[in-house]
């Protein structure tokens, strides 16, 4: 042991949601449950075993006397005493290390926690700043046609609510530049201008001089997001215009 090496208490934690009352963690080697560790310098495989009155957390390393213990997770958690360095080198080796179980860090732990915190205060920051006009758009692709039937207090609290939520989802939408393009296709909808049919399997023109389909929305696709697709190719370019021409008329 380096003398300059400080020996701390550490504590583990399952990953995930998982939070059984008892947890019980392989210890030893075995065919049924290997656990191997690579040794670059040694260039082989080396079996692992927990045996607290051993000196090595590596089965090559032990003697004949190993007395094996088991590891146990009580409510998803672990911690392992300064004084129980075999068991905290195990864990250090261990396969699952990351995957099943990680160690405790508080301040990684904390660093993660201000990154999402500062994630959902700049998310509602951007919702709070946004144009009355430009927070209807963004209401109406994140919520649909709900979002009509709100006031505009209700669509600002409703906003500051998801943005906290889904800090990401808020800031993708309110940055794309197809968002108006996007609140224009629910305009043409409102309308009636263009409408679905066939359980919203296709999208009908509803014009007076044009009554034609339009497209059939592709399967497991979101139809609106499909009219917008549309309305930006080159076949249906110019269908876009005339009703988006026809939507500044109407204002």
């Amino acid at each position: 042991m380096k003398k300059n090496l400080t020996l701390k208490n550490k504590a583990y934690k399952l990953t995930g949601e998982r939070r059984p009352l008892s947890y019980m963690l392989s210890s030893r080697h075995s065919i049924r449950s290997p656990l191997l560790y690579f040794d670059e310098d040694q260039g082989v495989n080396r079996p692992l075993r927990y045996a607290r009155n051993q000196k090595s957390p590596f089965e090559d390393e032990q003697d004949g006397n190993a007395i094996l213990e088991p590891i146990v997770f009580d409510d998803g958690m672990l911690v392992v005493e300064r004084n129980n360095q075999v068991l905290q080198q195990f864990l250090h080796y261990h396969p699952s290390n990351g995957m099943i179980f990680e160690e405790i860090d508080r301040a990684k732990d904390a660093t993660k926690e201000l990154a999402t915190v500062e994630l959902e205060l700049d998310a509602q920051i951007l919702a709070k700043n946004l144009s009355t006009e430009k927070l209807v758009s963004v209401c109406r692709v994140l919520m649909g046609t709900q979002a009509n039937s709100l006031t505009i207090p209700e669509l600002k609290r409703d906003i500051l609510i998801y943005a906290k939520n889904n800090p990401v989802d808020l800031t993708d939408v309110v940055n794309d530049p197809m968002l108006e393009v996007q609140n224009e296709v629910h305009d043409f909808l409102e309308k009636g201008w263009i409408s679905f049919r066939n359980n919203q399997r296709d999208v009908y023109f509803n014009l007076p001089s044009n009554k034609k389909k339009m497209l059939t929305v592709p399967f497991n696709e979101d139809g609106h997001a499909a009219i917008v697709s549309y309305m930006q190719s080159n076949e249906g370019l110019d269908s876009y215009k005339f009703l988006k021409k026809r939507l500044k008329k109407d204002e």
